[in-house]
């Protein structure tokens, strides 16, 4: 039988460093490029990897294959996923044309929309398909990067992947094969539409869906999405046991029967923060457009309008110039409300 082709993990972050360890750690032949700062962290500490539900696992130095910023090190892999930020789509599969052998399957594990159509363009010898990670990543410094949220990834369905499958599910990743990841990746999207609520109040996930106000902020920012999107006439993935149509709804319930209807929404790790919120942290530039600012290009589309999405994505941008970042919940809802009227 063929070796398995190498595992290689294409803009290794938070994401992509939480994945490839936990493959790592499974027995799985992995390859990590990313920059420089998280090599220097890996080659001192290691990967520890840790989850919502206790679950610990520590990667030795020694046994990590990390590699900065040169593509050429995906030359020999079978299956690469891609976890670079949206904005480095383009400059991914331009970097990798002339890299990747005929055949190699890639997987687009981003948020938002359009990736794999992007990498396709620059990978037409390769399988690109669409992926969905609908946990949340903290990298906690010192090569710790923790799992504060729940779910299985997602791939478009394709025979392409059945090689690696077992490789998942082995490292407690097993794979949901969808034929439905457009509708999926807008589900997600829905749903990622409080990154920049979290973002903006610089709570963890948790404390802030405890408070009204903050749900309120984002039943208001997926209320205008589900109009828009059912204007466009996009399906929408039920992510959650929710129909799509009530997941606002419940956001906007009262404190006390929101904690009563909501545990599984509730599941979140204390430590669990937005990645947008990690990204302003860090200084670099977020990925509102690709998330709030999605939905702001359909409504233009649609000959419609989205203010609150605007204005979360202005908020945000203004952040990223070192603006606010600590906004009340009621201070932030009456300034969705104002832009609404």
């Amino acid at each position: 039988m063929q070796p398995l082709g190498r595992i290689c993990i294409f803009g290794a972050g938070s994401v992509g460093c939480y994945i490839g360890g936990r493959l790592l750690s499974a027995g799985a032949r992995v390859r990590l490029i990313g920059r420089a700062r998280l090599a220097q962290q890996l080659r001192a500490d290691g990967l520890k990897l840790s989850d919502l539900r206790g679950a610990s696992q520590r990667v030795p130095a020694e046994q990590i294959d990390f590699v900065v910023d040169d593509a050429n090190a995906a030359a020999d892999a079978g299956l690469v996923l891609i976890t670079v930020k949206s904005a480095a789509t383009e400059q991914a599969g331009q970097t990798l044309a002339s890299v990747l052998k005929p055949g190699t399957t890639v997987i687009s594990f981003q948020n938002g929309l359009g990736h794999a159509a992007t990498l396709q363009r620059w990978l037409p010898q390769c399988v690109v398909l669409a992926g969905m990670v609908p946990f949340n990543v903290l990298n906690r410094g010192g090569g710790a990067f923790h799992q504060g949220s729940a779910g299985q990834l997602m791939v478009q369905g394709s025979a392409a992947l059945r090689p690696y499958l077992a490789s998942f599910a082995a490292a407690g990743l097993a794979i949901e094969q969808r034929n439905d990841m457009p509708a999926v990746q807008w589900g997600k999207l829905l749903l990622n539409l409080n990154n920049s609520i979290n973002a903006l109040c610089g709570l963890p996930l948790k404390v802030e869906l405890s408070q009204r106000s903050y749900r309120r902020c984002c039943a208001a920012a997926q209320y205008e999405a589900i109009q828009i999107l059912a204007a466009a006439g996009q399906a929408v993935a039920k992510l959650t046991p929710l129909p799509v149509a009530w997941l606002p709804r419940m956001l906007e319930l009262p404190d006390f029967l929101f904690r009563l209807a909501a545990n599984r929404m509730l599941a979140i790790d204390p430590l669990a923060r937005s990645s947008m919120w990690e990204d302003l942290e860090a200084g670099r530039s977020t990925e509102v457009d690709w998330l709030n600012g999605e939905i702001v290009r359909l409504a233009v589309r649609s000959g419609r309008h989205a203010p609150i999405n605007q204005r979360l994505l202005e908020l945000i941008r203004a952040a990223e110039r070192g603006g606010r970042r600590d906004w009340p919940g009621d201070a932030l809802l009456a300034e969705l409300v104002r832009v609404r009227a």
